[in-house]
């Protein structure tokens, strides 16, 4: 089974999976609507420069629950995938209270926008590996039915979004799909230390910079492409089970220090390194390893770029945005 789709809502558009999700499926469906919202203009240029006129964008705050409801109402979606998010780890311990107002409150806005506008969409709600904490090593590969134990403000927002969700689908019959997304290659998106890698190289390459900064390079993350991840957003969509949680994750698995050596390799000059202490984290998950079995059972998804090829495609994208 694969469903069709003709009118498509991507909340967190300009963000930077949103913009590279828009992207992904207009390459894969070229007769679809989408229709995106956004509260900060970030890619907003980008997209519009790749796309010109197809998407249609709409400024809205999604904690302003009128405008929302009234927007949905106009469009009617038949599938929303819901990315926005305030999306920083790090921050989230100095901003907590912001983290949560925003994540909580614009995740039951929008259910709750679809609910009285008695509409049925599929909705992905795309969450995170972090909601599940520090797992110890026997219980590795995570999967889906792992205790949630969030060690962070961001992933507490998570949680709730997940918990929410679930409630939508039990209580209103609203057809929900949950994604936990592992890491992933994202050069859009610069508080991801991968991607804060990458961007510093090219900074230094054009000698704008002086040194790599690094927090904690012991944590061991398992990593997919960005353009493997937006595939899997998508085929969740199309084929996946409504009111099914699913792990999704690459199958490379490395150390966030041998994530820099290969970056560094990559370099046009050599580079020095230097720990920033602010950069490290009062918690940190240190070992990370997705089971997506059933994520692979339920659609036939499978990550497809190598591991070499996606850190080469980080860096020259880097290279792009900060030449």
């Amino acid at each position: 089974m694969s469903r069709k789709f003709k009118r498509c809502l991507i909340t967190g558009i300009t963000g930077s999976g949103g913009s590279y999700l828009a992207e992904y499926i207009l390459k894969k469906d070229k007769n679809i609507k989408i229709f995106g919202v956004y509260r900060s203009n970030g890619f907003l240029k980008l997209l519009r420069k790749r796309t010109g006129k197809i998407i249609k964008f709409q400024k809205i705050d999604l904690l302003n629950y009128d405008k929302l409801k009234k927007y949905i109402k106009k469009i009617k979606p038949d599938v929303i995938f819901h990315l926005a998010s305030n999306a920083d780890v790090r921050g989230s311990f100095d901003y907590p209270i912001d983290h949560a107002y925003n994540n909580n409150l614009i995740t039951i806005n929008l259910l709750e926008a679809v609910r009285k506008n008695k509409i049925n969409p599929i909705i992905m709600i795309c969450s995170t590996s972090e909601v599940y904490g520090i797992v110890d090593k026997k219980s590795m590969p995570i999967k889906e039915n792992q205790q949630i134990a969030p060690i962070n403000p961001y992933a507490v927002t998570k949680v709730y979004q997940d918990l929410i969700s679930q409630v939508y689908h039990k209580s209103f019959n609203l057809n929900i799909i949950i994604t936990r997304m592992f890491s992933y290659t994202n050069a859009r998106r610069s508080n991801l230390f991968q991607s804060s890698f990458a961007k510093q190289i090219v900074l230094c390459e054009n000698n704008k910079a002086k040194y790599l900064k690094h927090g904690n390079l012991n944590s061991i993350r398992t990593f997919v492409d960005i353009n493997d991840a937006m595939e899997a957003y998508w085929i969740a969509a199309k084929k996946g089970k409504i009111g099914e949680i699913y792990n999704i994750g690459g199958n490379k698995t490395i150390s966030v220090k041998n994530f820099l050596k290969e970056l560094l390799k990559l370099s046009k000059k050599k580079i020095y390194t230097k720990l920033d202490p602010n950069l490290l984290r009062p918690q940190d998950v240190n070992l990370q390893i997705p089971c997506s079995r059933k994520f692979i059972k339920h659609t036939g998804w499978k990550a497809k770029v190598t591991f070499k090829k996606s850190v080469e495609k980080l860096l020259n994208e880097c290279r792009e945005y900060y030449k």
